[in-house]
């Protein structure tokens, strides 16, 4: 595969590396792309099968669950399924490492998704969801967190049962709904105030898979430059984005791979003090 790489992309890889190498506060922002690499279809993907005629922007709302949970809820459900046999891709795996080699040499690197699968956890890495847990839910109305070990919807996806009926909270009676941030919501407090600071204090921000245009998260990229961060973009499709330093326009997997390569390789020679 490395093979396939133009040697100004590889070299572009290596000057990354270098940089990474030598800092000791990176920001990692991932988006869609990484996860489509593991084959969950992206908001932008045409869904397909029984809610081919539905756009995804139009069902991910709080209105309208208002006017139609059980529809939002089996829609979810469906979502889950497509979900639950994906395993994380060299791109989830790599980061987990770069974590891991990170804690190892001084590195303080943190980890922010807008993405709402668990496939970052799976691969091993820390990661604060932005958007919210596909596999979490919580009540409509009083925001309690549900679990329910009986039909484990909370516990374990490998044997979850994907059962489109309604289910009410214990504490309030309204209708339980996935703990995704929907269009129209904020994002988690706690979850936003840890990526800003992150973002705000690094010397490195990465985006992964994702055009980091679209706020709130694009801002991220922006408080990162704005405190002197040099601006890494990791994504086959380029975004028109002029405070982007570094581009690396290729699949995450591919490239994650060869720069988690050169920055051990590099760490071993200057590790950091």
């Amino acid at each position: 595969m490395l093979a396939e790489l133009s040697p100004a992309l590889i070299a572009e890889v290596q000057r990354a590396a270098k940089i990474l190498a030598d800092k000791k506060c990176i920001c990692i922002l991932t988006g869609a792309g990484v996860s489509a690499e593991s084959g969950i279809p992206t908001f932008r993907d045409k869904q397909t099968g029984l809610w081919e005629n539905y756009a995804a922007e139009d069902l991910a709302t709080p209105d309208a669950f208002a006017r139609d949970p059980k529809l939002v809820w089996s829609w979810y459900q469906w979502r889950r399924q497509l979900v639950a046999d994906k395993t994380p891709n060299p791109a989830h795996t790599t980061l987990a490492q770069w974590q891991q080699h990170a804690a190892n040499n001084h590195q303080q690197l943190t980890l922010i998704t807008q993405n709402v699968d668990d496939l970052h956890e799976q691969a091993g890495s820390t990661v604060t969801h932005l958007h919210g847990n596909l596999w979490q839910n919580r009540c409509s109305q009083c925001d309690t967190t549900y679990e329910n070990h009986s039909n484990r919807l909370a516990n374990s996806k490998n044997d979850m049962v994907f059962d489109e009926d309604l289910i009410t909270c214990q504490h309030c009676g309204g209708y339980i709904r996935p703990d995704i941030v929907w269009f129209g919501e904020a994002l988690p407090v706690q979850a936003w105030q840890t990526a800003e600071e992150a973002a705000a204090n690094c010397e490195v921000f990465i985006s992964i898979g994702t055009s980091s245009l679209v706020y709130p998260a694009a801002g991220l990229a922006q408080l990162a430059k704005k405190n002197g961060a040099i601006i890494i973009e990791i994504n086959p499709n380029p975004t028109p984005n002029t405070i982007v330093d570094i581009t690396l326009a290729e699949k995450a997997g591919i490239i994650m791979s060869l720069l988690m390569q050169k920055i051990t390789a590099l760490s071993s020679i200057q590790p950091l003090l």
